[in-house]
């Protein structure tokens, strides 16, 4: 039986992140009617429990309050391919066009600070997350993405990651061995983490801080001054939102972001043999250089998870069922285990899962707060969200306390991205761009040059 179709890997149940801690974690008490705060923040993931970590670390006196639909990590901090990776949430040319060149020189050093700041206080709060900062290797496996990958490496160096280089042959093969592979790069700045574990453990310092962590209860409205959820209304001078992919929930915000769905699978734990024949022992996150993008890490306990972009979106902003995805997006990610790594194919793939990102129109991330309303947010990260939230809760708890520092003058600060296409325009519109993308794969893997389509998918997108 194809371990596609097996009857015992489990779709969904949030995440396998979230199963390797046990379940879904005992839910933290609900808002128990109205209330009020110094500080009320609109979502309990990586975004949230940041911003709330700093401000109270900056001013213990604070009073905090958050607000979660779910529980704390139930959303893409908690199902995330586990990489917190010094990538802009966004394009570099846009944020350069509006801000000139060395504006974006400083997001770069500050996105990669903020993989050694996650680093620094997973050792300084205890979190023991399998956080180990082995960088990330990206491959080609065709001429047309070697170009791409040689491409992303100059504009590496052209932006100040003098760190990214092309490895040669016998650097690769001593790090992981994987089969047709025409070229590959290495960037150290990444950090490979257990998410779910990260997230939970996160949320705990910040309880422990005097945070008032409110999980089962659904905002549906913020407005200037006040929360509206299923439980009572938060009353706050300063309110926060950090819903990323579910910011479309959210009364007023339908076409905001566009919820991107990824989705992923895991192999059991593989044996030794296995692993001599693969290598890949240090830690390094891997990607490819395909339209459609794969993404993996090596777990701390030898299983390889994978993930991709599978069936994209839904219509209507629509989001998952506790994480289950569709069986052909399995079927992909199994194809692509298995011609990433031949090893595997005697072994079960044992759960998949998927999650949604949050996406702007114009494919760039923000992070803002508004003095005179009160009203802040970050978000649309991508896909790379991971180091960014982290970048993003010191950035608004400078907003907040209202300092003007570096991180308060970076580019994508107010960014302002224009609204999302009325259904069924922006269905349409990803649909086709992901179905131009696996057709330019194929072709690219069939021996094809570049697609010419899948360049113009990019422009009408406006994907960086």
């Amino acid at each position: 039986m194809s371990t596609a179709t097996s009857t015992d890997l489990v779709n969904g149940n949030i995440s396998f992140w979230f199963d390797a801690l046990g379940g879904r974690p005992s839910p933290r008490p609900a808002l128990a009617g109205d209330r009020t705060a110094d500080v009320c923040i609109v979502g309990a993931g990586l975004t949230g429990l940041w911003t709330a970590y700093y401000l109270k670390k900056a001013d213990p006196s604070l009073d905090i309050t958050m607000v979660e639909r779910e529980f704390a990590g139930f959303g893409a901090s908690g199902r995330n391919g586990g990489w917190a990776s010094g990538l802009i949430a966004g394009s570099r040319d846009r944020f350069a066009t509006l801000h000139g060149a060395d504006a974006v020189r400083a997001q770069q050093r500050s996105i990669n600070e903020a993989v050694d700041e996650l680093v620094a206080v997973a050792a300084s709060e205890g979190i023991a997350a399998d956080v180990v900062k082995g960088g990330t290797i990206r491959i080609a496996s065709t001429p047309a993405q070697a170009r791409r990958l040689r491409a992303g490496v100059e504009e590496d160096h052209h932006w100040g990651v003098h760190e990214s280089r092309i490895l040669e042959r016998n650097e690769l093969l001593d790090r992981i061995r994987i089969p047709e592979v025409v070229a590959a790069a290495y960037t150290p700045h990444c950090a490979r983490i257990q998410p779910a574990r990260y997230v939970r453990a996160l949320a705990d310092v910040v309880e422990s801080l005097g945070v008032r962590i409110h999980e089962s209860t659904t905002a549906t409205r913020i407005e200037r001054g006040s929360v509206h959820t299923d439980r009572g209304v938060v009353r706050a001078p300063m309110i926060l939102r950090a819903t990323e992919g579910y910011t479309a929930s959210l009364a007023g915000e339908r076409r905001t972001w566009l919820p991107m769905n990824s989705s992923m699978i895991v192999t059991e734990p593989l044996p030794q043999a296995v692993w001599e024949e693969i290598g890949w022992n240090r830690g390094e996150t891997l990607g490819d250089k395909c339209y459609s993008h794969m993404y993996g890490q090596r777990t701390s306990d030898g299983r390889i998870a994978i993930g991709g972009r599978g069936i994209p979106y839904r219509f209507g902003s629509a989001t998952d069922r506790d994480g289950a995805t569709q069986q052909a997006a399995i079927r992909s990610l199994v194809e692509i285990l298995h011609r990433r790594f031949p090893a595997t194919r005697a072994h079960r793939v044992v759960h998949a899962w998927c999650g949604v990102l949050g996406v702007p129109r114009d494919w760039c991330s923000s992070a803002a707060f508004d003095a005179r309303t009160g009203l802040g947010y970050a978000g649309g990260y991508v896909g790379q969200g991971v180091a960014t939230t982290n970048l993003a809760g010191r950035t608004l708890r400078d907003l907040v306390l209202g300092r003007d520092t570096e991180l308060t003058r970076l580019p994508w600060v107010g960014h302002a991205s224009r609204k999302w296409e009325l259904e069924p325009l922006r269905w349409l519109g990803v649909r086709s761009m992901y179905l131009a993308y696996g057709w330019a794969d194929r072709k690219e893997l069939r021996g094809g040059r570049e697609s010419r389509l899948a360049k113009l998918a990019d422009l009408v997108t406006r994907r960086p």
